[in-house]
Parts: C-alpha cells; structure tokens; sequence
C-alpha cells in the first residue's frame, strides 16, 4: 500500500506541476495562454451545452479556469489559474485559485470550471473576494479524447458553474474550500 501512495504522489506531482502551471514568457505571453485557454473551454463547452453560449452572452460575465487536483486518501489539493471577463466592459481579470479538502479520493486530474455570472453583485464578489466553498464528488478517467468523465452543473448565489474534465484518473469525494484571488502580475 505504501508503495502505491509513493507512485500516485509522484505521479500527482508532476501531473500538477504540470497541469496548474501557466508557463513561462513575458506577461502578455502569460496573459495570452490564459485567454487562449479560455477560448479552448468555452468552444469544447459550445460542443456539449449549445445553449450555454446563449447564457454567457447575456451574463454580466463569466470565468474560465483551468485546475489540476490531486487526491491522496484523506486529503486533496489543486492549484490552477484564470480569468473573469466582464461583458459590460470587456476588462479581464487574471486570476489564481487554490483548493484543499478532507475526503476519501486517490487520483489526479485536470479540468476546467466555467462560472457564469448572473448579476454584478456575484461577480463582484467572487472577483473581489473569491471564496467558494463545497463539496465534490465524481470519478474521471480521461486522457484526451479518449475515456469518460462525469462532470457537473450548478446554479448557486447568482452564478452557475460547469465542469469539464480535460485528463486524469481519479476517484473521489471530499468536502473543499477553494480559494480565487486576483493575479498580482497580470493585472
């Protein structure tokens, strides 16, 4: 059992250290990465929820994230990286988030998370404060496009939220916090 914990910690590792990483470059090399990311997801999300982009042009606003998580037993952690885009505006705010959780899970995985704001208030908020607490549950074995992934849809205070599993292997339910903050070098 042992050795099983030391390979999925070495795997998760270099998984999340590879996966929640924006890259190197300049910071509109950076900048770039991120809204081209974005752009990959929303397409990719197009493809599964047609009638989401109808929402999101709409909206006050959405968020696209990118997210690697690793699961070791009793504990999970993730990192990744983003962007709010304002309708009203057209301002992008680049973004950070994090995430620790208690739960049973072994795995890793990459995905993306697509928040779609419904009033200023929320989005404000979230940009502001960024704080989102919850609990997760599901089970994803992906790599590209091969393999299967059970993702979720959830309307909560003014905001819904989609997940899109990009890769990974991971079996889990755990009860997170997860932390947003805004990027101090790309903004």
């Amino acid at each position: 059992m042992n050795r099983l914990v030391v390979l999925v910690f070495i795997f998760s590792s270099v998984f999340l250290a590879g996966c929640a990483s924006i890259g190197g470059g300049s910071v509109s090399e950076q900048r770039q990465s991120i809204l081209t990311m974005k752009n990959e997801t929303l397409q990719k999300l197009y493809k599964l929820k047609p009638d989401v982009k109808s929402q999101i042009s709409k909206s006050v606003g959405y968020a696209v994230f990118s997210n690697a998580n690793i699961n070791l037993l009793l504990a999970s952690f993730g990192g990744g990286y983003g962007v709010v885009h304002n309708n009203s505006n057209g301002q992008n705010t680049y973004m950070k988030m994090g995430e620790v959780g208690v739960g049973l899970g072994l795995g890793a995985k990459d995905f993306r998370i697509i928040f779609v704001f419904h009033s200023q208030s929320a989005m404000d908020q979230f940009v502001n404060k960024g704080w989102a607490f919850g609990g997760q549950a599901d089970a994803a074995a992906k790599a590209g496009s091969k393999g299967a992934a059970v993702g979720g849809e959830l309307t909560v205070d003014n905001m819904t939220i989609y997940q899109i599993t990009e890769t990974g292997l991971a079996l889990q339910a755990t009860v997170k916090g997860t932390k947003f903050w805004k990027d101090s070098e790309l903004n």
